[in-house]
């Protein structure tokens, strides 16, 4: 099982620990560090849509509005940041760690 986030992330950092305190075997991806492929990201967007750019972030809000019309994948791939997180690649993908995403991984 794969984790894609940031490292500074809270939400990464609880997802983290729960999975592995359940024995679940996982990689931490930080997409600043590692950051993702364009084909990656257009795999993650067409599996999950709109839902994968975060608007409500500070760098979302740091864009022209011309930049804003710009490929969700191509933003993403400029700027990291803009992809919710965590995305989990497990037997598929889930995006974030609500009660549903952790009902099906714990």
């Amino acid at each position: 099982m794969k984790l894609y986030g940031i490292k500074a992330c809270d939400t990464c950092r609880k997802a983290l620990k729960a999975l592995e305190l359940a024995g679940k075997t996982v990689t931490f991806v930080d997409i600043r560090e590692a950051p993702l492929d364009r084909s990656k990201i257009d795999s993650f967007y067409e599996t999950i849509g709109d839902q994968l750019l975060n608007t409500r972030s500070t760098t979302w809000r740091g864009l022209s509005d011309e930049d804003r019309l710009r490929a969700p994948a191509e933003l993403i791939a400029e700027h990291p940041t803009l992809m919710k997180r965590p995305v989990i690649e497990a037997n598929k993908l889930y995006l974030g760690w609500k009660k549903d995403v952790r009902d099906a991984l714990l």
